[in-house]
């Protein structure tokens, strides 16, 4: 990592307190779905935090943010309130959406944050749509569509790049290369190669592959492409390596892995790496950073209480949020 002049140590350390908050809420959601009070599929971002962290602080607040089912980093990175999202994975009245969308379906129009989505690739139509209604109003907005490798051979992934390239929406594609569609490696799934990223070549999408485990070389990675985005020149894509830490979801046990390999990422878990640049680079204090982490944990515990203590959805909710034509 290389010392950034436009960040102040403020703004460092709202990067790490991010990225650890994400961290120790995503452990804590792990934690309640053993104890049965979250149902169905959880997927972790664990590993994964300093993409969400890095785009989200390149954005600005127009902006709006897409996303697929493994969408708790970005919600939480997006500025969506840490009860509200717990709320909603515990499925109770005072979630994002009052309960009924659960882990995969966090949605906050007051952030501009329009949903996760649990369809592979389903998302990126919306993005494109939400990006071609931001060009026709000129509402000067960016949209950020996040997706993983596992999209990148559904069709929705080709028509949206497509008619974003053809239309110069104002639309960055942020490929998520974690390595893994569920428990398939991408070498296995994906006929391209690894220099992913150049699937912009056809569509003539200008392109780029970065380290996703370093949050300022995303962050920054996504400050010049914006710019280059708000200038109209059309969608923009970026392709960040990165890995999970835990299985697909909690339900996988992830045998199918290389330990060595797990090993060799872990060494690189942006976290603990940030926190070194930090304490050597920028000449931040242990004590300031630890005071952060007992700050995070004290949020994480008071949103898990908030979750907790919220009543269910009662049986009228169940007329309710229904659009009729």
């Amino acid at each position: 990592m290389q010392l950034k002049e436009d960040l102040s140590k403020t703004d460092m350390v709202h990067l790490y307190r991010q990225m650890h908050l994400v961290r120790v809420f995503e452990e804590k959601c792990a934690e309640a779905y053993m104890l049965g009070k979250i149902r169905g599929f959880l997927h972790l971002y664990i590993g994964e935090e300093a993409i969400a962290v890095g785009v989200a602080a390149a954005l600005q607040p127009q902006d709006y943010v897409v996303t697929h089912y493994r969408d708790h980093g970005h919600a939480l990175a997006r500025g969506l309130d840490p009860r509200r999202v717990m709320a909603e994975l515990y499925g109770r009245a005072t979630g994002l959406s009052h309960g009924k969308g659960g882990s995969m379906h966090l949605f906050d129009v007051n952030k501009n944050f329009m949903g996760g989505y649990a369809i592979v690739g389903g998302q990126l139509p919306i993005a494109t749509g939400l990006a071609l209604a931001s060009q026709y109003l000129d509402e000067k907005r960016v949209v950020v569509a996040f997706f993983g490798d596992g999209a990148l051979n559904e069709g929705e992934f080709h028509e949206a790049m497509n008619l974003a390239s053809l239309w110069k929406l104002p639309v960055l594609f942020f490929l998520e290369n974690n390595l893994y569609g569920m428990g398939t490696h991408i070498d296995r799934t994906y006929a391209g190669g690894r220099d992913v990223y150049k699937a912009g070549d056809h569509y003539r999408v200008p392109a780029r592959h970065i380290d996703g485990m370093d949050v300022l070389a995303v962050r920054q990675a996504t400050r010049e492409a914006l710019e280059r985005i708000r200038h109209w020149e059309g969608p923009f894509l970026l392709e960040a390596l990165t890995y999970r830490f835990r299985g697909h979801s909690m339900a996988d046990p992830v045998e199918y892995r290389d330990k060595t390999e797990e090993a060799r990422w872990h060494a690189r878990d942006p976290i603990p790496t940030f926190r070194k640049y930090l304490t050597e680079t920028a000449h931040i204090s242990e004590e300031q950073l630890e005071q952060v982490d007992v700050e995070v944990e004290q949020e994480v515990e008071e949103a898990a209480r908030f979750a907790d203590e919220s009543p269910e959805p009662g049986p009228s909710a169940l007329w309710e949020d229904i659009s009729a034509t």
